[in-house]
């Protein structure tokens, strides 16, 4: 039986917590800032964390 492998493209992306959750950046973040609001820009600069429901979907990509 060949071992699972990571989907490479999923764990660039995102980030297992401790607790299970997936960490994700948020997008438009990259350029064109000079154009959004400071808030905007603040809240961008966060990391997002996905629902459980959506979780379970990705956490399979990292088996």
């Amino acid at each position: 039986m060949p071992k699972k492998k990571t989907k490479k493209a999923a764990a660039k992306r995102f980030r297992i917590t401790a607790s299970g959750l997936i960490k994700y950046k948020r997008c438009g973040g990259g350029h064109l800032m000079s154009s959004k609001s400071r808030k905007r820009k603040r809240r961008l600069r966060n990391k997002n964390v996905f629902r459980r429901s959506i979780s379970k979907r990705i956490v399979a990509l990292f088996a």
